[in-house]
């Protein structure tokens, strides 16, 4: 089969000429002229994986790591395709994150960071490989060659939370830090003549105050930096004085007036990237002056924001920023396509001015002369000159030389689905052995593994049977969170149900469908509450529906029939009363997923239920994973539920995530004393601490990040858990890897280890101290035992230390002391 490009792009990189591009997609490797000439495919037409393909600095050959024998090592291919690759596969690279290719032509050479946190050198002419640095902490976070090939910078944490620049002599291995490890100092890059290295660093420490909670945080907090290569040199954000008229350095050096406008009908330089000329057999040498350089950072006169890469062309500096932005609508397993939210700006040290390009950006690269620039917009490539303004009014165009967009349809795309999904099974198996929390895969023989699945990709014929076939064999690791999803499906009919938030219930005497119950949600989000409940709808429980769009429903023909594939839009209701002859029609628009509201009537159910049967004594709050939604349901009534004497919080059902220690931190608060005022009641400090006892409720689908809280909750001695032995999976991932098609595996790379129980979490879970089930005819009399016995619990234990609001007597009294006569 044939499948898009575009949809499957993973990488992509510009000749050193600016006149072609390389790019990744579904694993191959393909070259082609940005708007003009024929599309090349590189290496192995099926059944093998390339990442990271770039030019070499010569623009003769592409290097690429390639898992042609089952594991990854680099390949240099030919451009002309007239002799065979060369695979280096003797030399141990681990799993490279990206490729940085000197820019010597004498030297072919190609550093790269890997997952392993070391930063390897490959010297390509002699094919040896040198371990540069190795960060104990965490991966190296960006990487930049010197003009003149013989330094390399580099990002490097030096602790748990900071990482500093540091600078690497190539031919000597020696390595210096350029910055203090006090920030997160991250993706280096060299100025073009080599007087100059910026970065971008977090370390802008400007308290926002929170809107809801007495908190202050630092959501933006980076910038970027500059640092002088040169003692002698200044900051380039000093301009040199001048008289009025006097031309600016720059010209009077030139000594010739600027060009004149073209005319019109004329094609503007803006519309098309230069031919770059080939870099001369001459190389000025980068002088780097080490002392003192640590006092050299100084800042670009730009706002804190949020930034993400940087990079120098002549007299130019480009970079992106990003909105800062919640993180509820986030759901990363969805798409292929990365979310393009960028603007690329530039900084001119000229004109001493900060600029926009481009807005929806997701990034960007140049060419090895910093003359043209290729930046991504999702799963769109477009070229222009490096540091112009891009004319956006030509986009309407398509893509071409004028709008700047690349035809990303050039390509066509061929997959073989069983030699792809036997590549895709190596390396799914792969990236457990490489990222597993510990080397030897907690005595699980992996090869043995490998082969023991592997003739049963010959009988796999669809692709959830790939699918199926991985999760088998990730399975044999006997471990939580070891999972595989998304991929190349063939797309099923989407035919949402169109839902009114009710239950209907179909009375069989009279052939009608009454309404049963309506959700009771939030009324200001129509996403979470039934739309039966908009104003001026004006339906009640109990009431009939007639006819949905004007088509009757009974028997024969049921509300939910009609209401296929009307998800998210407005449908007709004919509505009646239960015992009124006279029927009306409503407008209301329905929902694609009744989920949300379902679960605020739940909670706000439970909350007035312990409202009730503790008689305004104790609050309640639900936390439904520990990811952003959970933190945000906690705060929501976490504020409103302090007000009462106890507090039960409920993590049943809990997904997890990883935002426990923050909830557990502001839970572990204890009050210390009090704002005593006139008018008002005593304010608690610290603020936001519960007055009496915690109780805690969990079951066995509490897991994850919620297994560790109810581990904790009892660990910290916080209260009493009540409910059911928890889900027992503690070793957490971090979902990065995409498969050729898309597929996301993950790999149990974190695994937690408690002060009391050591590695006893994961496979087992942690027991309640009391342990209490829901029958299933408790379900069906609508009855809560573990919610019963949670408020048990917290009234015996207000009855035994009842919680009360110190007397505040013996208030101080500043009267003038008597004075003697």
């Amino acid at each position: 089969k044939f499948v898009d490009a575009a949809r499957y792009l993973s990488d992509y990189a510009l000749h050193p000429e600016g006149h072609s591009v390389v790019l990744t997609t579904r694993g191959r490797p393909f070259a082609m002229g940005l708007w003009e000439g024929a599309v090349a495919q590189f290496g192995a037409r099926e059944g093998v994986r390339y990442r990271l393909t770039q030019w070499t600095s010569d623009g003769t050959a592409l290097i690429t790591v390639s898992d042609a024998d089952g594991e990854e090592a680099l390949e240099l291919h030919p451009a002309d395709k007239r002799t065979e690759p060369r695979r280096f596969a003797d030399l141990d690279i681990g799993r490279p994150l990206n490729l940085y290719v000197s820019p010597r032509k004498d030297r072919n050479q190609v550093v790269f960071p890997n997952h392993r946190h070391e930063l390897l050198l490959v010297d390509l002419n002699r094919g040896t490989l040198r371990k540069l640095d190795h960060s104990p902490y965490q991966r190296i976070a960006g990487v930049a060659w010197s003009p003149d090939g013989e330094w390399i910078a580099y990002g490097y944490f030096a602790t748990d939370y900071t990482s500093c620049i540091k600078l690497c002599r190539v031919e000597t291995g020696e390595t210096f830090r350029i910055t203090r490890p006090d920030f997160v100092d991250m993706a280096p890059a060299f100025d073009p003549e080599g007087k100059y290295l910026y970065f971008i660093s977090a370390r802008v420490y400007d308290p926002v105050y929170d809107n809801l909670y007495f908190d202050l945080n630092f959501p933006k907090g980076m910038r970027p930096y500059v640092i002088p290569l040169q003692s002698d040199l200044k900051s380039p954000f000093v301009p040199e004085p001048r008289a009025p008229g006097q031309p600016k350095p720059k010209e009077a050096a030139e000594g010739s007036p600027p060009p004149p406008d073209k005319k019109e009908g004329e094609e503007k330089k803006s519309e098309r990237p230069v031919q770059e000329p080939k870099m001369p057999e001459e190389v000025k040498p980068v002088r780097i002056d080490l002392d003192g350089i640590q006092d050299r950072v100084v800042a670009f006169p730009v706002p804190e924001g949020l930034y993400g890469q940087i990079l120098g062309i002549p007299g130019k500096v480009l970079f992106t920023s990003f909105p800062s932005e919640g993180s509820l609508d986030r759901v990363w397993w969805e798409s292929t396509e990365p979310p393009a939210k960028g603007t690329l700006e530039v900084y001119d040290f000229e004109e001493q001015k900060r600029d926009t390009i481009i807005s929806g950006v997701t990034d960007f690269k140049l060419s090895q002369q910093g003359k043209t620039l290729i930046y991504r917009a999702g799963n769109k490539l477009r070229a222009w000159k490096a540091g112009e303004k891009i004319d956006d009014s030509q986009a309407k165009n398509g893509p071409g030389r004028k709008s700047g967009w690349l035809d990303l349809s050039r390509i066509k795309l061929s997959v073989t689905p069983p030699a792809e999904w036997r590549q895709m099974y190596r390396e799914a198996w792969r990236l457990q052995r490489e990222h597993f929390w510990v080397p030897d895969m907690a005595g699980i023989d992996w090869g043995y593994i490998y082969k023991r699945y592997l003739p049963l990709l010959d009988r796999v014929c669809t692709r959830s049977e790939v699918s199926d076939l991985m999760w088998e064999m990730q399975g044999e690791l006997g471990t939580s969170h070891a999972y595989e999803m998304g991929g190349d499906y063939r797309p099923a009919p989407a035919y949402r149900l169109g839902m009114l938030g009710a239950d209907l219930r179909f009375e069989a005497e009279k052939g009608r469908w009454k309404i049963a119950h309506i959700v009771r949600g939030d009324s200001w989000d129509e996403k979470w509450d039934s739309p039966l409940n908009a104003p001026g709808v004006n339906v009640k429980e109990g009431d009939v529906i007639l006819a949905v769009g004007g088509y009757p429903v009974g028997r024969e023909t049921s509300p939910y029939e009609l209401l296929v594939n009307q998800a998210g839009t407005y449908v007709t209701l004919t509505i009646a009363a239960d015992d009124a002859k006279e029927a009306r029609t409503v407008t209301v628009k329905t929902l694609d997923n009744e989920t949300p509201a379902r679960y605020r009537e739940w909670v706000e159910t439970n909350r007035q239920w312990v409202h009730e049967k503790t008689h305004g004594r104790v609050g309640y709050v639900h936390i439904p994973n520990m990811g952003p939604w959970g933190y945000a349901e906690f705060h929501r009534y976490y504020h409103a539920e302090l007000q009462y004497e106890g507090l039960i919080v409920d993590v049943r059902f809990n997904g997890g995530g990883h935002v426990s220690q923050l909830i557990l931190e502001k839970l572990a608060r204890k009050r210390l004393g009090y704002d005593v005022q006139r008018w008002g009641r005593p304010h608690p400090y610290p603020a936001y601490t519960v007055l009496g006892p915690l109780v805690a409720l969990t079951n066995e689908y509490a897991g994850s990040d919620g297994d560790i809280f109810s581990h904790c909750f009892k660990l910290m001695k916080l209260g009493t858990l009540i409910g059911k032995r928890t889900w027992g999976g503690v070793i957490g991932i971090w979902p990065r890897h995409l498969l050729v098609d898309g597929t996301v595996t993950t790999q149990p790379e974190f695994s937690f280890w408690f002060s009391d129980v050591a590695w006893g979490i994961e496979n087992y879970g942690t027991d309640p101290d009391i342990q209490v089930d829901i029958a299933p005819q408790d379900y069906a009399a609508g009855r809560d035992p573990q919610m019963e016995k949670a408020v048990e619990v917290i009234l015996r234990q207000l009855e035994e230390t009842p919680p009360q609001l110190p007397e505040f007597s013996h208030r101080p009294d500043l009267t003038w002391p008597k004075m003697p006569r």
